[in-house]
């Protein structure tokens, strides 16, 4: 019956709207996720995510330590209206996440100069998904995080500053990472058909005025 919903409710959008949707669903990616702990800036906090829609990544995780997460709108661009962002802010919000995203499958890499570390331009995409931890403007990637880590990964460095401000980094890893991805051919990175149906429901739904009285409407009529 949801096929039948999603059929229904494209009936209220215009054609090339559903193209639209239909064209960057098929772009879209879980193969690779963010995650972002305690960020306080909302510039930065409204780039990255920016950066996230623009490059077709759709899962966000987002630690709240002490610091609210903060979006900009005029500096999203309303790009969190696409994301599927999740929050963990409870007591063991870093088990919590960690444990997500290993049950999901993911290796946790993150984006720091550590001994082990290795750069950019030779991380191995092929080893399977991938979590990108990004840390906080000044601290950076908590120990909590740093002791789940499988992996570190950073940016070759040419000057005498140490590092790029987060939304940067997050833009240079983003943009190298999902350009390898979508190169190898042997790398099955989209989304499967139903996580597709899935997101397009929910993105209708975020484009209909009163969306839920018409889906209310029409259960009624197939019930």
């Amino acid at each position: 019956m949801k096929s039948k919903l999603l059929e229904h409710l494209s009936g209220y959008i215009t054609p090339e709207r559903l193209e639209l949707f239909n064209k960057i669903i098929d772009m879209r990616t879980r193969y690779l996720t963010v995650v972002l702990e305690d960020i306080y800036q909302s510039h930065n906090a409204s780039a990255v995510l920016r950066t996230c829609d623009c490059f077709g990544i759709q899962d966000v995780h987002i630690i709240e330590d002490r610091n609210e997460f903060k979006a900009n709108r005029e500096i999203a661009m309303g790009s969190s209206k696409w994301l599927s962002l999740h929050k963990y802010n409870e007591d063991n919000k870093y088990i919590e996440v960690i444990k997500t995203l290993k049950a999901d499958g993911y290796r946790i890499v993150a984006t720091t100069p550590h001994t082990n570390d290795q750069e950019l331009p030779n991380f191995d995409i092929t080893k399977g998904k991938t979590a990108l931890i990004f840390g906080s403007e000044l601290p950076g990637i908590s120990d909590s995080l740093m002791d789940q880590a499988d992996e570190f990964l950073k940016i070759p460095m040419y000057g005498f500053t140490e590092s790029f401000n987060i939304s940067v980094s997050a833009a240079v890893i983003l943009h190298h990472l999902t350009l390898s991805l979508r190169k190898n051919p042997n790398i099955n990175w989209k989304l499967t058909k139903e996580e597709q149906d899935e997101l397009k429901l929910e993105w209708i739904r975020k484009t209909i005025k009163r969306s839920e009285l018409i889906e209310k409407r029409f259960w009624e009529e197939n019930s």
